[in-house]
């Protein structure tokens, strides 16, 4: 076991930084009501700047005349601080990608998915059992967390975001995560990632840190950029990144409801039409899918977690096509398309029952905009 871990040889009420019934029953109050006094972020013993903030414009999105004007919802809180969309995706927009910081804490206990410290707590996990479990199974001298509450519940989130931070936490310390439980599984496919990566983190359900450091990390500076190119550069040393045409990524009824109900037919067009190959991520390994969408110039699919297998390894340059349901447009990709030198381009499709559709001509004049 590493040096900076250990096991506690005693209750751990016989350790130094005492674990008190009391404490134990402070917290359980506080595990119930969801909420602390003050986040944990606040007692930093020191905070600094890990990478600095900057400066950026936004690129327009890539669509067709009066492809906005179908759109009936959308997530406001993608499209701050304007409500509608168009304005995002019109482009020209300034914004102050702030900096990356770090926190560093002292004497902090984490105990079933969240992390503490006098009245101050940080959460790293949603949903924890009614009564946090009294035995804290590590100490660990200097730990960093990369996992964040958000990450721990999507997929796509933890991919994108999460992983970046990995990097950072293996400056500062021992890397860690929370501890999957039998409500709470590791994501499927998040240990083929993690050996393509290299990622090694520690995984605990409770442990007391005598130093812990935290991250802001969602700023989209030139800092995360790196480290999400990293990567990607990561993946790609797997497979065969050949260029070809593009790869669309099915997502059928998987997760959140956003059924395309032509989507089978408009993969197969692009297949036969344009030499695009077609992947089920559900259906198939992770090295499988890496190795179909190294390589693609444009991923494509409809809007949602999926695409991020192939926005992983998409260069700088190349593009993503997302296929909106009016009723639920997101503009989570274009920024981090924007942020890697990428192309975002968009087909909002139209309502049909349950779902919607889109139009293959659409698509295909679409893709025509993009540069080759």
């Amino acid at each position: 076991m590493d040096s900076n871990i250990s096991k506690f040889s005693e209750s751990p009420v016989a350790v130094d930084h005492s674990w008190t019934l009391a404490a134990y029953w402070h917290i359980a109050r506080k595990r119930l009501a969801r909420k602390a006094d003050i986040d944990l972020k606040h007692v930093a013993h020191r905070a600094w700047d890990v990478a600095p903030g900057e400066v950026t414009v936004s690129p327009p999105a890539i669509y067709l005349p009066n492809q906005l004007e179908r759109v009936t919802g959308w997530e406001a809180k993608r499209f701050f601080p304007y409500v509608h969309p168009a304005r995002t995706m019109e482009g020209g927009l300034t914004a102050q990608q702030g900096p990356t910081r770090g926190y560093l804490l002292k004497d902090v206990w984490l105990i079933d998915g969240a992390l503490y410290k006098g009245n101050a707590s940080h959460w790293l996990a949603r949903k924890p059992s009614t009564w946090p479990r009294v035995v804290v199974e590590h100490e660990v001298h200097r730990g960093a967390a990369y996992c964040t509450l958000n990450g721990n519940t999507w997929f796509g989130t933890w991919l994108m975001e999460d992983c970046p931070t990995y990097a950072l936490a293996c400056n500062e310390g021992v890397p860690f995560t929370t501890a999957p439980s039998a409500r709470y599984p590791l994501f499927t496919q998040t240990p083929a990632y993690e050996h393509l990566l290299g990622m090694q983190p520690l995984r605990l359900h409770s442990a007391f840190f005598h130093e812990l450091v935290l991250f802001d990390d969602l700023s989209n500076n030139r800092s995360r950029h790196q480290r999400y190119s990293a990567m990607g550069d990561k993946l790609l040393s797997h497979v065969d990144a050949t260029p070809h045409p593009g790869v669309f990524i099915l997502r059928g009824a998987d997760g959140d409801l956003r059924l395309l109900r032509n989507e089978l037919e408009i993969a197969e067009h692009l297949r036969t039409h344009r030499g695009f190959r077609v992947i089920n991520p559900m259906k198939c390994d992770v090295p499988t899918i890496v190795a179909a969408c190294a390589g693609a110039r444009v991923v494509i699919g409809v809007e949602g977690s999926q695409l991020v297998h192939g926005v992983n390894v998409l260069q700088p340059g190349c593009g993503l096509l997302t296929l909106q349901p009016p009723n639920r447009f997101v503009s989570y990709y274009k920024y981090l398309t924007d942020r890697d030198h990428q192309h975002f381009g968009f087909v909002v499709g139209m309502p049909e029952g349950d779902g919607f559709t889109i139009d293959i001509e659409e698509v295909e004049r679409t893709l025509d905009l993009f540069p080759s």
